[in-house]
């Protein structure tokens, strides 16, 4: 038995802790918030448990139906036909399948079939290894041409990654194609999945299950260092207590890493001071009515400065319509310092612009969430980037989400990759 301190209770520190006890260590969860979960977290949206940050489940997603089936829990799964939507300069239209993407009024009958044989050929491709040192752009346009990358991919990019847009890696958007091109019911129906009763329902089943085989989760309580001596881990200091570990599991964001591991050689540090991330804030509004009948909307406007919505109820059952309005962007643009007061104003007129039926009478409540540090930046060749998962001290493992490249963040892939940390345990 080894004394195990996991660092951070996201899915994939509550996966490692989970394994970990399973395998017969020690184990104790440090978490500097409030409540477990992470960004699969809830919070109370005026009665409704619902997701700081949305989250779906794909058909590819088999490590959390391997997970969810052991805690007994596996009943709980559903799955419904879900749509897409384009809103392009001021008009919806339908996206997701072969007859939209036939009479979508944007493309030369070339341009689609050239973007159709793209999204086809990718979900069945396996190898990822030729598009490692490629990006997204050169990719796009060497299958749909240059006028379907700016058409249809560039204002996307230009909202979520801002100065890193023409600089994302090929492989990481492939999976992102390929998890979710998967993910149907037939060619003409999309099939998305939800947790019943929402990511919560995986979160406090792992909680229960940790705590009944004697693991200790200490709320609260955010690392300050991770102690070690002559080249091996022997504790963390946390809200001034010393917690002494023969193995330590870090699964904080990599930008934390250097500050909490003053030990660590000065090219590691490097390594993770290396890795950008983009922050986001998500504004989630209640609504009495609709915005589309799709559960996600790209959109490419010079009047919107987002690159889409979910509505979510279009997914999971909340009675009341909700809907994510989210902002990814770095941290240094001058707008993430912007107060609640003015993204509830703007993201709100934005749901007007999409359905103009929507008054203000139709609000009921809002929700902003915001993180640091939303979405690792996975430029080409990042595989080279991404440090090891075990580091030059002997018994301390680090890993966050930009691990998991080219998959994207997931619960999945938090699943399996807290597995895997807890299997490396000496």
């Amino acid at each position: 038995m080894a004394r195990v301190v996991v660092l951070g209770a996201g899915a994939m520190g509550l996966a490692a802790a989970y394994h970990a006890l399973k395998l017969g260590h020690d184990v104790t969860l440090l978490e500097a918030g409030p409540q477990p979960g992470g960004m699969a977290a809830h919070f109370d949206f005026g009665g409704l448990s619902l997701e700081r940050y949305y989250h779906f489940v794909c058909k590819a997603d088999r490590p959390t139906f391997e997970l969810m089936d052991e805690l007994g829990i596996g009943d709980r799964m559903r799955w419904v036909g879900t749509s897409m939507g384009y809103y392009v300069d001021g008009k919806l239209y339908p996206w997701g399948d072969p007859v939209s993407l036939l009479t979508f009024p944007k493309l030369s009958l070339i341009e689609k079939l050239r973007y159709g044989m793209m999204m086809f050929v990718q979900t069945k491709r396996r190898d990822w290894s030729t598009l490692e040192n490629v990006s997204a752009k050169t990719w796009i346009e060497r299958w749909c041409g240059a006028t379907v990358y700016r058409k249809l991919w560039k204002p996307l990019f230009d909202l979520k990654f801002y100065e890193y847009a023409d600089n994302v890696s090929a492989a990481w958007i492939w999976t992102r194609i390929k998890r979710v091109g998967n993910s149907r019911r037939s060619l003409f129906q999309e099939e998305m999945g939800y947790i019943d009763g929402g990511s919560d329902t995986l979160v406090r089943a792992l909680v229960t299950e940790i705590e009944r085989m004697g693991g200790r989760i200490e709320l609260g309580c955010p690392a300050d260092e991770v102690l070690s001596e002559a080249g091996r881990v022997v504790g963390v200091v946390a809200g001034g207590r010393t917690f002494a570990a023969d193995a330590v599991i870090s699964t904080v964001p990599t930008p934390q890493v250097a500050r909490l591991v003053p030990s660590l050689p000065d090219e590691w540090k490097a390594k993770y001071d290396a890795i950008e991330n983009i922050g986001v804030i998500c504004v989630v509004f209640k609504l009495r009515r609709s915005v589309t009948p799709h559960f996600w909307v790209n959109i490419i406007d010079p009047n919107f400065e987002i690159p889409g919505i979910i509505e979510f109820s279009n997914l999971r059952p909340t009675g009341d319509t909700i809907v994510y309005v989210p902002y990814y962007m770095p941290t240094t643009q001058p707008k993430w310092s912007m107060d609640d007061a003015y993204f509830r104003q703007e993201a709100f007129g934005y749901l007007k612009r999409l359905n103009p039926a929507i008054t203000d009478d139709d609000f009921i409540d809002m929700h902003v969430g915001r993180l640091r540090h939303a979405q690792p930046v996975c430029p080409p060749g990042f595989l080279s980037i991404i440090p090891p998962v075990e580091t030059p001290i002997a018994g301390l493992q680090v890993a966050d989400t930009c691990f998991y490249y080219p998959e994207d963040r997931g619960i999945a892939e938090s699943v399996r990759f807290g597995a895997e940390m807890a299997r490396r345990i000496a």
